[in-house]
């Protein structure tokens, strides 16, 4: 039984891949653990939550972008004795064409390795996450670079905590654009307003990818990702071929049976 772990800077998500499949997916706030002791308890208990325990693993693999945290997992893993796979540019059976490879994020290569192993290639990524990530994939598989926004939730809290009146709203889809009042109006401009930044930085990136690999924008993948992809704005943006919520867990089952021979991903969605 494979440990899948991706922490970001908002969230730790584990899954358990068994029989070709990730199952059992929690998820916990980033940084609740602050020892190695305190992470081997929440680990432990996230896993109780399905039936599991740290005992029944084989192995583990992880992305991270929050070094502090993968420190705690190596020290978990390795007191006991768990074969740990962390995600970096040196470790992912891919090409990174950019000009500094180790600066990417550990999630966004996954991700990258993902849609080209399940979706196909040329794709792009969207991950809405902490930070709103767009990411590209050519025709031969390669990572080929993208873009990061500010992400949806830290637009809305950032606007809380930098004025005097504006309050923190939840991200329901408002009815309108034109809003009659302060609620609704954060509403309108914050969830309208990602999303109609995320389908026109989407529709510039994937024109630029199709002519790099020359075919039809039509035919590059995109695959939206990350904790916001299921909400009902996100699913609007047009363009958009498939949701995969678990897409960066799947890629890290799929990069532990590639590098470590793992048990493979049987389900392709």
């Amino acid at each position: 039984m494979l440990l899948v772990l991706d922490i970001g800077n908002t969230n730790l998500t584990l899954g358990l891949v068994a029989g070709g499949e990730v199952r059992g997916v929690r998820r916990a706030a980033t940084g609740r653990a602050t020892t190695a002791d305190e992470l081997e308890l929440l680990l432990e208990g996230m896993l109780a939550l399905d039936g599991h325990g740290l005992a029944e693993l084989d192995a583990a693999a992880l992305a991270s972008v929050v070094p502090v945290e993968t420190a705690l997992v190596e020290a978990v893993a390795g007191r006991r004795g768990l074969p740990l796979l962390v995600a970096a540019s040196g470790t992912i059976p891919m090409a990174v064409r950019v000009d500094r490879p180790g600066e990417v994020g550990a999630d966004r290569l996954v991700n990258a390795l993902a849609v080209a192993r399940l979706y196909g290639a040329p794709a792009i990524v969207v991950d809405f996450g902490t930070a709103t990530t767009f990411d590209a994939v050519g025709p031969d598989g390669a990572y080929l670079g993208g873009a990061i926004a500010p992400g949806l939730r830290l637009g809305v809290e950032a606007l809380a905590s930098k004025t005097a009146l504006l309050p923190k709203v939840d991200l329901r889809l408002p009815d309108r654009a034109i809003a009659r009042d302060t609620v609704n109006a954060i509403r309108a401009g914050a969830v309208l307003g990602h999303q109609a930044m995320t389908a026109g930085l989407l529709a510039a990136i994937r024109r630029e990818l199709a002519e790099t690999a020359a075919v039809e924008p039509s035919d590059v993948r995109v695959v939206l990702t990350g904790g916001l992809s299921s909400e009902p704005w996100a699913r609007a943006i047009e363009g958009v071929d498939a949701v995969d919520p678990d897409l960066t867990l799947k890629g890290l089952a799929i990069l532990h049976s590639e590098v470590a021979g793992g048990e493979p991903l049987a389900a392709v969605r």
